[in-house]
């Protein structure tokens, strides 16, 4: 049984910053692609970025590049997203998301965390 479990949401000042971790079980995590998403109520859900199996590359939507960084631990089965200089925009549920891939750029995500919530205060 695959489960994706998030962690490390809270709420957050405005200009502040906030890790989350992905913690995966019951599949090849270091073959994996993972990406992270978001979700406000009443919007479609936003891709934010991604990272290859090896940790080696990733790339980010124009909305969070430069801000948010997405790295991996294949000895831990963890997926990390650092949320830096973040403001009321940020605030949405986030979830993790593994590939079917290894590789980036297929989209293609088979199992999806429960998701945490982020507040970011102004």
């Amino acid at each position: 049984q695959v489960q994706l479990l998030e962690s490390g949401g809270g709420l957050v000042q405005a200009g502040g910053s906030l890790r989350l971790s992905c913690a995966a079980s019951g599949l090849a995590f270091s073959t994996k692609a993972m990406g992270w998403f978001r979700q406000v109520p009443g919007k479609e859900r936003e891709f934010l970025g991604a990272i290859n199996y090896s940790g080696r590359s990733a790339y980010y939507a124009d909305s969070v590049k430069g801000r948010f960084t997405i790295s991996r631990d294949n000895a831990k089965n963890t997926v990390h997203l650092q949320m830096n200089n973040m403001g009321p925009e940020d605030t949405a549920v986030y979830y993790c998301a593994a590939d079917r891939h290894s590789a980036l750029g297929y989209y293609e995500y088979d199992y999806w965390g429960q998701g945490t919530q982020v507040t970011v205060s102004s």
